[in-house]
């Protein structure tokens, strides 16, 4: 049964690494800028939320393998309650979920500014010109968001080497 939920989790990797290559693939020019920027948001944001499913599915995954029914979406709060603190599993993700620089941490950070509205910029004049400020918020490049689908991927893949060999 849970190899089940390792073939969906398997699958909205699969179709979010899809969308990160055409996002890649599209060249924009003058003339074709707005649509081609348009569908590149369109993939990176598709991408994201791929990813961001397969989160959650991951956390399902976990409890299946440990033959738990979540009543509704998981957090890893509620995972770690359904399952236990103690399961290795919840310690590394919690102890990823602590790390800045992980990928579940990276997911975090996506699912944030995914959930929220775009921050309004200030017209930039030579009269309000003093600093540069860089812009906050998580990394949304194909290189950050293939990195963390690939360490993702890495986790689910031995969670289910792990769990298969029982």
């Amino acid at each position: 049964m849970a190899s089940q939920w390792y073939s969906l989790v398997s699958q909205k990797l699969f179709l979010a690494s899809t969308l990160l290559d055409v996002a890649a693939q599209t060249t924009i020019t003058e003339s074709s800028a707005p649509p081609q920027k348009l569908q590149q948001e369109a993939a990176t944001q598709g991408s994201i939320e791929l990813l961001l499913r397969a989160k959650r599915l991951l956390l399902v995954m976990i409890a299946k393998l440990y033959q738990k029914r979540p009543n509704g979406p998981l957090s890893l709060a509620g995972l770690a309650s359904l399952i236990g603190d103690e399961c290795s599993e919840i310690e590394l993700l919690t102890a990823l979920e602590r790390d800045s620089g992980s990928w579940w941490s990276h997911l975090e950070q996506l699912e944030t500014a995914q959930n929220s509205p775009p921050v309004t910029r200030k017209t930039v004049s030579s009269e309000n010109i003093i600093a540069v400020s860089a812009e906050l918020g998580p990394d949304r490049s194909a290189l950050a968001l293939r990195r963390t689908l690939k360490a993702m991927k890495q986790f689910t893949d031995n969670l289910e080497a792990q769990h298969g060999e029982w």
